[in-house]
């Protein structure tokens, strides 16, 4: 088991920041990558970024620019950086550890005002 705690979300006007963590623990020694997906009401989890055990990153191009994904492997904590949020990142977001199988935290809410 990977246990996934997620944290930093919250209530922000457009153009501005916040930064979501997400601390793993149980058997870490299984992950090979960890990242987070988004996903608002009636559409499907997609992914926002995504950051293997070897540092690399891959984002989906919407958020290209603008967000960063990074990792501390001492605290074994996944961190996103948004910035320049705009209204439509408005979504619930999740962290997703990719294991034996892959694994979800409960997910943070970011809400982006105009």
């Amino acid at each position: 088991q990977v246990p996934l705690v997620e944290s930093g979300g919250g209530l922000v006007q457009a153009g501005g920041s916040l930064r979501l963590s997400c601390a793993a623990s149980g058997s870490i020694y299984r992950i090979t990558a960890m990242g987070w997906c988004c996903q608002t009401p009636g559409k499907q989890r997609e992914l926002v970024a995504r950051i293997t055990t070897s540092g690399r990153t891959n984002y989906a191009e919407f958020v290209k620019g603008r967000f960063t994904i990074s990792r501390d492997n001492v605290k074994n904590t996944v961190y996103l950086q948004m910035n320049s949020l705009k209204p439509e990142n408005t979504a619930v977001y999740y962290c997703n550890a990719s294991a034996l199988r892959n694994y979800w935290g409960q997910g943070t809410q970011v809400t982006v005002s105009s």
